[in-house]
């Protein structure tokens, strides 16, 4: 089957390399892609939201299948449009449509069904910009530290997590006023949950599911967790504390409520659920929920799945999820991000990349990246993930990291401790 990949980072060059290993792979096209993704595919220059030129691609290159990498297209509906075309509703979309992709479109709406179906996460109120007065006067009712969460998508970094009360004032006022743009038009702030964070994967057809290997991914720009959030320094899969105990408490406190949930409230999902989870003393609860795969955890829950990926979906669409069984390699996966200085906030592009010729085992994924004549060249604040897989998460980490060493480009940064806390 021809099968085009929307989207442009590590995540995406990742499916890529999973879905070029699968023999029902005939074509694959991903769009736009990077300088990575060129050596497994067609790299097309294709806007991930012009869904319009998205049905034209695929009806020239009879496309069957699109599958969405990234969040925004999900949200925004892609889903929809392609079922609601007769001339597209043939093509099968891996990922949800608009309503069901509000599970992450929206906190509040995410929420709000987490209450409903007694899915375990921190207690919580939203304030739009006609309640920033109710919203200070909860700030100051409630627990340091503050979490103030973008309502809407904020690339990742619309969550803000404050000690103090009158600092988080000012940033309600100011997410109300724009500083996530329209993602920040309502604000949810909760309780700050103290524990250890890990994720959780399924895909699902609404009805049955699949979990995939989980993983651990660190946000922080700096050694030891500190700084400010980015869209992912690193990750590791397995997680040492993610036992068989720990996950049949995520099977049947959050995966299988979230899936009934769904049918009962007539939302049709057919796609990756990502359950951004927190370890409380014993217990598992949500943060958050995202429609599709995370990044950097992609770069290690793939390459840990046996599975041909292909299958799977087709699988998912023929409803005969239930009867895969998952197969997962047993070593440790650790990838390591090199990214731009200055990132996350201002970086420079175009910066020549050296050693990616390499001779090695790990497995180098682009994120940020583009050809530029002979060269390779950044383009993102995130440019490579470094991925190793080896018998234990430390041997895995220190071939990652030695091959981070070795590769270079102008202001490349990169956290040597990512792990450091299982």
């Amino acid at each position: 089957m021809n099968i085009l990949l929307l989207g442009s980072g590590g995540r995406e060059h990742t499916f890529a390399w999973k879905i070029a290993q699968s023999p029902l792979c005939s074509k694959l096209f991903i769009a736009p892609g990077n300088a990575g993704t060129d050596s497994l595919g067609i790299n097309t220059d294709l806007n991930v939201l012009d869904f319009k030129s998205i049905a034209s691609f695929s009806v020239k290159e009879s496309i069957d299948m699109i599958l969405v990498g990234p969040e925004a297209p999900l949200v925004e509906g892609i889903a929809d449009y392609f079922s609601n075309d007769t001339n597209l509703n043939h093509i099968q979309i891996v990922g949800p449509n608009a309503k069901a992709a509000q599970l992450e479109g929206s906190k509040a709406f995410s929420k709000v069904f987490m209450e409903k179906y007694n899915i375990p996460t921190a207690a919580y109120q939203e304030f739009n910009a006609s309640q920033s007065a109710e919203g200070k006067a909860y700030i100051d009712q409630s627990n340091t530290p503050i979490v103030l969460k973008a309502d809407g998508l904020a690339a990742g970094k619309g969550v803000l997590i404050l000690e103090d009360k009158e600092e988080a004032k000012k940033e309600l006022d100011n997410m109300l006023n724009g500083k996530f743009g329209d993602a920040g038009s309502t604000v949810v702030i909760e309780a700050f949950l103290d524990g250890i964070e890990f994720s959780v994967f399924v895909l699902t057809n609404g009805k049955d599911y699949v979990i995939l290997p989980e993983a651990k991914d660190y946000k922080r720009i700096g050694e030891g967790d500190t700084g400010l959030n980015t869209g992912g320094m690193g990750a590791v899969s397995p997680v040492p504390f993610v036992d068989e105990k720990l996950m049949d408490k995520v099977k049947t406190r959050i995966i299988e409520p979230t899936i009934e949930g769904l049918v009962k409230d007539d939302i049709h999902y057919e796609g990756f659920i990502f359950f951004g989870l927190i370890k409380v003393g014993e217990d598992p609860m949500v943060i958050e929920y995202n429609c599709r795969m995370g990044d950097p955890e992609t770069e290690v829950v793939i390459p840990r799945l046996k599975n041909d990926l292909v299958e799977l979906f087709k699988a998912m669409k023929d409803n005969t999820l239930a009867k895969q069984n998952i197969e997962f390699d047993n070593r440790s996966a650790a990838t390591i991000m090199l990214v731009s200085g200055g990132y996350p906030e201002a970086y420079a592009k175009g910066k020549p990349m050296h050693g990616l010729n390499i001779k090695t085992e790990s497995i180098l994924f682009h994120a940020g990246t583009k050809k530029s004549g002979n060269d390779i060249v950044t383009n993102g604040g995130r440019v490579l993930a470094i991925t190793s897989l080896a018998e234990s998460k430390e041997s895995a980490l220190q071939q990652s990291k030695s091959i981070a060493e070795e590769i270079s480009f102008e202001g490349k940064y990169f956290r040597t401790d990512i792990g450091f806390d299982l």
